[in-house]
């Protein structure tokens, strides 16, 4: 089995090429990343010495460059994370998100088309949903909820998932669609809000905490991701989309002030900033689904894999500090400077 993992070199991506790669050593995984800011082949350093694994450097939205790479590595499966995430970035630039999320998808899926694969697998996420009142912790997003895009990066991401399905509709594509909560864990890039409060913390720095920190997310450790994602790919029908969620709902400021107490920081570090346009209020995922049909439940809950997480941190400090540096250092203070002032 030849699989090929787009986005690799981030966050959960690179989480997945180590589930992947130590699982399944007779298979190969190929990480195709085009290493813009957020991709780091550091995270990678434990697998690049296995047989079982290669990299690729490329555009997912270079047509002849991802054409040229199926004709000569004739791959399986393709499970695409390659994607423009972080929605302050969608605010200040919507068209790279459409560029990467939406013409690179069907880029992928055209190829797929031409060459014939078992498998094209869409990592997408639940703020294609839209919102949850705050008042309503009741309700859920299910694979039947409506899509309801709040910003240019979920209005991308639900155009990529329109396309995927189109495509199976029409071309009879064997494809999947995984949606999921907000991830955590190693290796995740520190303009997210976990490794932006630690970073911060432990240099006794402000942390900037949107508007009154009421908005609530669904915290989700990235091994159950890559756990669901691997069910998903052996096990999963065709043509059906999975929520992925881990059912831990937190505020963001209780997720700050978590950070502040393991630390032992004070909370006076914590900066309440103008909230960004169109920040949802409230996500929160029913996995019905994935657990019925799959068998995936969750082995982490929050209490302990932010925990788990923070010491990873601390842990491996020489990979996130090597970060903060360059594009990352402009990029926060174009983002946050003004409003630290």
């Amino acid at each position: 089995m030849k699989i090929v993992v787009t986005g690799g070199a981030g966050f959960i991506g690179g989480n997945f090429v180590h589930h992947m790669v130590n699982k399944y050593p007779d298979y190969e995984i190929i990480n195709l990343d085009l290493l813009t800011y957020a991709g780091n082949l550091e995270t990678l350093k434990p697998v690049e010495d296995k047989p079982n694994y290669k990299f690729i450097k490329g555009d997912i939205v270079d047509r002849p460059f991802i054409f040229d790479l199926f004709e000569k590595e004739k791959p399986d499966i393709i499970v695409n994370f390659a994607a423009e995430t972080h929605v302050d970035r969608a605010v200040v630039d919507p068209e790279s998100f459409v560029r990467t999320n939406v013409t690179g998808t069907t880029t992928l899926l055209d190829a797929c088309k031409e060459y014939g694969i078992k498998r094209y697998h869409q990592v997408s996420t639940d703020e294609v949903y839209g919102d949850l009142p705050l008042d309503r912790p009741d309700l859920f997003f299910t694979e039947e909820t409506p899509l309801h895009t709040s910003s240019p990066y979920s209005a991308a991401k639900a155009g990529a998932d329109l396309f995927v399905l189109a495509y199976h509709r029409t071309f009879k594509l064997p494809v999947t669609i995984s949606r999921c909560s907000n991830n955590y864990g190693p290796y995740q890039f520190p303009e997210k809000l976990i490794p932006l409060m630690l970073s911060r913390a432990l240099a006794n720095e402000s942390l900037p905490v949107y508007g009154n920190g009421e908005n609530v997310r669904d915290w989700l450790h990235v091994a159950d991701h890559c756990e669901a994602i691997d069910l998903i790919l052996h096990k999963g029908r065709d043509g059906e989309i999975y929520n992925v969620g881990g059912h831990n709902e937190r505020t963001n400021l209780e997720v700050v002030k978590t950070i502040l107490k393991a630390l032992d920081r004070p909370e006076s570090l914590i900066k309440y900033v103008t909230d960004r346009p169109g920040h949802d209020r409230r996500y929160a995922i029913d996995p019905a689904k994935l657990e019925t049909e799959l068998g995936w439940k969750p082995k982490y809950n929050f209490d302990t894999g932010i925990q788990q997480t923070i010491r990873w941190y601390l842990d491996n400090e020489d990979w996130w500090k090597r970060i903060l540096s360059g594009e990352y250092s402009s990029y926060f203070e174009s983002m946050y400077g003004e409003r630290l002032q």
